[in-house]
């Protein structure tokens, strides 16, 4: 029997999510009530025709308006929340006038950025995103000229990273994001930002057999995966949402966890810092601005600002990829997951962690509660990121480092790799070779040698076995270059 309670507010109009099916996509719900201007491009999260507005809690104003792939999170996880999609944007006029454009799309038409049309709500969902960001007036240019991803205005062009123009009409879209300004006093979405977002409410949305679930509290959550081992975890989708539309997969119970209390701090204490498993990557970044160097330079190179609104640390260790981009800098950075079930926690360092591809130590019913990062923290810090694109890609190789070097000696190394062999892992013999020596030319080129033949590297579509190898080496003559050249600057 359905659940009829779960509603949710698409452009300002309470909307029930009966009769759509657990596994249904916000895409798919969408469209399916006339909402067509949200597109399904990739289904994968990788071109953002499907990019839609959510009301979420924010770092510097109540709310914050974020933009996510429609094509990856179920509707059933929006359950109590607000979205507005690129119709939403508009402002209705007088009965039988036409409404008045968001100055995003203004923009957008009169500069050209809109050809085959396609992609362009989704450009425009992201580009309101960051219109709307509280900062970004604050760091507008006083001049009048612009770097090449940042506009006068204080737009990031990287917001639109996710956004793929297959009309290569990047110019006049970069053109329509640096001439927007700030956002007007009335503007009912910057009016909206002044008020607290949706509080979480819990969902046990049940339709033909399936169910989606959102416990209310942690303690709920590990009493029912006791229950349920068998049910899928989500917390952002952007793993689970590509299984479910490229690979057809359905599960009997998806239990959502992005919003547990528990799961959502973060906090720096005197000795580690601790990041909740739901925290996105986005949040990460904004509220540690900087705090964990090796962090901040992973970041930018993770995915696309779109996949990072959703995407959490819990959910990249959560898979066990080899490929993931976090395992190595936090392997680098000597980490420790909370593991929690219904008896209580465990600590288990992240090097301890990984079993197997895609596999763990974490038992049946037990999530990641938070990830620990010891401090202090090295101050010679690097992520190396090897892949066919500079922005958002998967790794063919990704390297990540952790040193401290004083009056010339090494003496910690901590070098976290992935794409290497079966699981992300510690360069253990890289990091004897450098342990204990000079910080040398003679140094480097001796470990970058051992370096090499770190892991077990594997020809693939992505990169050959010789080409990971000679990318390790070369990785860490790359570090000891900028080393020294910052020393000599």
């Amino acid at each position: 029997m359905a659940n009829t309670t779960a509603r949710i507010t698409v452009n300002g109009e309470d909307t029930p999510l009966s009769p759509a099916a657990p596994h249904t996509t916000t895409l798919d719900f969408l469209r399916e009530r006339g909402l067509t201007g949200t597109k399904e491009g990739c289904a994968e999260g990788e071109c953002g025709a499907c990019s839609v507005l959510v009301a979420r809690p924010g770092v510097d104003k109540p709310t914050d308006w974020v933009a996510v792939n429609a094509c990856l999170v179920p509707v059933a996880a929006l359950d109590g929340q607000e979205i507005v999609t690129s119709e939403g944007l508009a402002t209705s006029g007088a009965p039988g006038t036409p409404p008045t454009l968001h100055p995003v799309q203004e923009e957008m038409a009169v500069r050209g950025g809109s050809q085959c049309g396609y992609c362009t709500p989704g450009f425009v969902c992201s580009m309101a995103a960051e219109y709307y960001r509280p900062d970004r007036c604050a760091h507008a240019d006083a001049g009048d000229g612009a770097d090449a991803e940042h506009g006068p205005n204080g737009f990031d062009l990287h917001a639109l990273s996710g956004n793929l123009c297959r009309c290569t009409g990047y110019r006049p879209i970069r053109d329509a994001a640096f001439a927007v300004g700030e956002p007007a006093d009335e503007d009912p979405l910057a009016q909206r930002r002044e008020r607290p977002a949706p509080e979480p409410v819990a969902t046990d949305y049940t339709r033909d057999g399936a169910s989606f679930v959102r416990p209310g509290t942690l303690a709920e959550t590990l009493r029912l995966l006791r229950e349920r081992p068998d049910a899928v975890v989500v917390a952002g989708s952007t793993d689970w949402g590509v299984e479910v539309n490229i690979r057809s997969r359905r599960a009997d119970c998806v239990v959502a966890i992005d919003r547990l209390p528990e799961l959502r701090e973060l906090r720096v204490g005197s000795d580690h810092v601790e990041i909740g498993a739901a925290v996105t990557l986005t949040e990460i970044e904004r509220r540690l601005d900087g705090e964990v160097p090796l962090l901040a330079q992973l970041f930018p190179q993770f995915a696309s600002r779109l996949i990072r609104n959703s995407a959490t640390l819990g959910g990249n260790l959560g898979t066990g990829s080899p490929i993931g981009d976090s395992p190595p800098v936090l392997l680098a950075l000597e980490a420790s997951v909370v593991l929690a079930d219904a008896d209580g926690e465990r600590e288990v360092p992240l090097a301890d962690y990984f079993t197997g591809y895609r596999s763990s130590v974490r038992r049946p019913g037990e999530l990641i509660r938070a990830v620990r990062i010891p401090l202090p923290l090295s101050p010679v810090t690097a992520f190396h990121k090897i892949a066919k694109r500079r922005f958002d890609d998967i790794s063919s190789v990704a390297v990540a480092f952790a040193l401290d070097i004083e009056d010339g000696v090494v003496h910690k190394a901590r070098i976290g790799l992935g794409g290497v062999a079966a699981t992300p892992i510690r360069a253990l013999a890289t990091e004897a070779a450098l342990e204990g020596r000079a910080w040398s030319a003679e140094t480097v080129e001796a470990a970058a040698r051992v370096l090499r033949g770190e892991g077990t590297p594997m020809d693939d579509h992505r990169a050959s076995s010789l080409y990971r190898s000679a990318m390790l080496g070369q990785s860490l003559l790359k570090l000891y270059a900028q080393t020294t050249e910052a020393v000599s600057s």
